[in-house]
């Protein structure tokens, strides 16, 4: 069970973007997407042929699983436990003890 999940609300703990909050968006292997965080510039060559006008455009690069960790209900980091509840898994966080969606 991934203690990470698409669409989970999550806090850049360390790093550039440190204090950011944002939703996940992707995965990809080991790091995660999330939305408005770690953008980056990228130069964009023309393309007439698929309508690209070229020019620079803003992206989102992944983070390491690492160096993020979810929000709970005050806004601060915490970490992930998981237990078993009427016999299925679910995630619930350290610092409220809040369980999770499943």
């Amino acid at each position: 069970m991934k203690k990470i999940r698409k669409g989970d609300n999550v806090i850049v703990i360390t790093g550039r973007d440190k204090g950011k909050t944002g939703t996940v968006t992707g995965f990809d292997e080991s790091k995660v997407i999330v939305e408005g965080v770690n953008i980056y510039k990228k130069n964009v060559k023309p393309n007439p042929n698929e309508g690209i006008t070229g020019g620079m455009i803003d992206k989102t690069m992944p983070l390491p699983i690492s160096n993020i960790a979810l929000v709970d209900a005050n806004g601060k980091a915490s970490r992930v436990g998981i237990k078993e509840v009427d016999g299925k898994k679910v995630r619930f966080l350290k610092t409220t003890g809040a369980t999770l969606s499943a």
